[in-house]
């Protein structure tokens, strides 16, 4: 009866984040789906491919305080357009470029806008719900990665085996586009959507803000280095993220070094592995919403969910005993369902004790620090299966990942607890 009478526009505004970010990961793994079809008609090597991806990740990481400061000065309506917009024209200039140098400018602009996915959609979650929803809604639309990260691989070889690889980049890239129609009709900062209902309004602001959404002064970036908060962001975000795209990037050779899975054959493995991940992006936002519905100060909310999913994280040490590929893949589905629970909240966290007008900047910083970490620490998952495949036993370097994938979140988690230890009350 409490939602009948306050409104449920803002849920209509979390669907408009989760679409756009599922759209996000759709248009950022068309490349690697398609990679056998182009590296055949470009006669690309695995050096040249490996270029493209850096130019991707390089500019990911730069677009992030790019997007980051656009987004808290021009405002999150007009700076998310400006993100989807570009990186829809960079997905579908992928269909006519020629050259490998050409999908290096492709991908480095595709990196480049599609950062600022992240910051739009945490500051729309800051200027749409209240503490006590952040942590879900942030949890919902950051599961579109997990949604788009499965849906992919099933519409990307449909639309390549129907049209083409040019169609499919075309048709892809469009998604965007469809996409924009809705946020520009639907979206604004509540004080100024007429479609909003005065209780919806008033429960959205029902925390108590010490300056107005629209008076608040600019803070420099200098100034926002010097916080304590923005450093709880930095370290939640360097210390996880290389796990995450750990994850990602090697789970497949792992299974295929290690239990002999075919990989060009559909993988129920792996899709049970990447469907995990959405029941814990979304697992994570509602158990710390929970905690402060039935009266718990905000941040320790935040910082004992966090602490519940660094000791969820950590059976990943026991990869190294199974003998099966099915425990392995419940013992690492539970691993990244974890990892996506830590992200919902650690990016709620940001909106719960940085200004409102900052959120995207730290937002930004934070998300280049992780990107910076995670360019850096696949050179030392490389030279670490490299060397322990030399001397015939990979399986080792695989469990020495495993241990530093089980420990990073306790170390995070320790580091975030002694900085917030001493934070204003107000924060709470």
């Amino acid at each position: 009866m409490e939602n009948k009478k306050i409104g449920n526009y803002r849920w209509g505004i979390c669907f408009l984040l989760f679409v756009a970010t599922t759209i996000n990961y759709i248009d950022r793994q068309v490349i690697g789906l398609l990679k056998p079809t182009l590296e055949s008609e470009f006669h690309w090597t695995e050096v040249d491919y490996s270029y493209i991806v850096m130019c991707f990740a390089s500019m990911y990481a730069l677009g992030y305080v790019i997007f980051g400061g656009l987004i808290d000065k021009i405002g999150t309506k007009i700076g998310y357009t400006v993100s989807v917009v570009v990186w829809s024209i960079a997905a579908i200039l992928h269909a006519l470029v020629k050259s490998t140098i050409g999908f290096g400018f492709a991908r480095g602009l595709l990196g480049l806008a599609e950062s600022g996915n992240f910051p739009a959609g945490v500051k729309a979650v800051a200027e749409w719900f209240p503490k006590k929803e952040r942590a879900l809604a942030t949890g919902i639309f950051n599961s579109g990665t997990s949604i788009g990260a499965v849906v992919a691989p099933l519409l990307v070889p449909w639309l390549l085996g129907l049209y083409g690889w040019k169609e499919a980049f075309w048709i892809t890239g469009a998604l965007g586009f469809v996409w924009l129609i809705f946020w520009i009709i639907y979206y604004e900062i509540p004080s100024r959507q007429k479609r909003l209902s005065k209780e919806e309004y008033d429960y959205i602001h029902s925390d108590i803000e010490e300056v107005s959404e629209e008076k608040q002064e600019k803070l420099k970036w200098t100034s926002l280095l010097g916080l304590k908060q923005t450093w709880v962001f930095i370290v939640g975000k360097v210390l996880t993220d290389p796990v995450w795209w750990f994850f990602l990037f090697w789970l497949p050779a792992y299974f295929a070094d290690t239990f002999q899975l075919d990989l060009t054959k559909p993988s129920p493995h792996l899709a049970v592995v990447y469907a995990a991940t959405t029941i814990g992006s979304i697992g994570g936002g509602y158990l710390s919403s929970h905690f402060i519905k039935i009266g718990w100060p905000v941040l320790k909310a935040r910082k004992t969910t966090l602490l519940i999913v660094a000791i969820v994280v950590t059976p990943i040490l026991f990869a190294q005993f199974a003998t099966n590929i099915w425990v392995a893949v419940a013992i690492i589905s539970i691993a990244t369902a974890a990892h996506q629970a830590w992200s919902a909240n650690i990016f709620t966290i940001v909106s719960d004790i940085v200004p409102k007008n900052a959120v995207s900047s730290v937002v930004g910083i934070g998300g280049m620090s992780g990107s910076i970490a995670s360019t850096l620490f696949p050179l030392l998952v490389g030279s670490l299966l490299a060397y322990y495949k030399q001397a015939g036993n990979i399986s080792a370097g695989y469990n020495i990942l495993f241990i530093v994938c089980g420990c990073a979140y306790f170390v995070a988690w320790i580091i975030i607890h002694f900085l917030t230890k001493n934070m204003n009350k107000s924060n709470n």
